[in-house]
């Protein structure tokens, strides 16, 4: 299982790469992919909308389940990433790289709501 360090982590197995000051990247965390299995679809209609943290910004639909997907921080929803759309099987071979999943405008800065790479490592282990 892959837990990049310079990555923060929501309890819902979402990681956050911040990439400027109040832009970020996310997506759901390798640990996650593997509990989900083959990922077929990805629902992500929130492009443009400010979310508060824990709402629900999209959903993946894996062969046996559906899942949703929550912010992890309060932000604006920039951009999709529209690999997915043909390919959302880059989320299960990429999940830090081309499986990103939302970028978004951060609303605060506070990441206090995140966790480390060690604390996470100790959430799935």
């Amino acid at each position: 299982m892959i837990i990049p360090s310079e990555l923060l982590y929501s309890l819902q197995h979402i990681w956050v790469k911040i990439v400027k000051e109040n832009v970020a990247y996310v997506g759901i965390t390798d640990y996650a992919q593997e509990q989900l299995g083959d990922i077929i679809y990805v629902d992500v209609e929130s492009i443009g909308t400010t979310l508060k943290i824990n709402e629900i910004f999209g959903s993946l639909e894996a062969i046996k389940t559906v899942t949703d997907l929550y912010m992890p921080l309060d932000g604006k929803v920039l951009d999709v990433n529209s690999e997915l759309l043909s390919d959302p099987s880059l989320i299960n071979t990429d999940s830090y790289g081309k499986g990103w999943i939302i970028k978004i405008k951060l609303v605060n800065t506070l990441t206090n709501p995140l966790i480390n790479a060690e604390k996470y490592k100790e959430l799935v282990s």
